[in-house]
């Protein structure tokens, strides 16, 4: 598989968890509204720079030719970190 096609099978992937991050941010920045509002800034940044993020994201899975789903029989594991 060529290395377009294996950006075409995780883009969808890291779109769905940038999304996913991006909607844990805002509802923590609701939680701590009335406790930190500077806490609350900096998460509201962090949902802005995702969402920047996230555009950018679906432009590049558009320019490579949309999604590509894995073939039979491919392992579609992935390898990020949570630091």
């Amino acid at each position: 598989m060529k290395d377009i096609e294996k950006l075409r099978v995780m883009l969808p992937h890291w779109i769905d968890h940038n999304q996913g991050h991006g909607g844990e941010f805002a509802q923590w920045a609701e939680k701590l509204a009335d406790d930190s509002p500077e806490v609350v800034a900096l998460l509201r940044e962090a949902v802005q720079s995702l969402e920047k993020a996230q555009r950018s994201l679906e432009e590049a899975l558009e320019k490579a030719g949309g999604p590509l789903e894995m073939p039979e029989g491919h392992d579609q594991k992935h390898h990020h970190s949570h630091s």
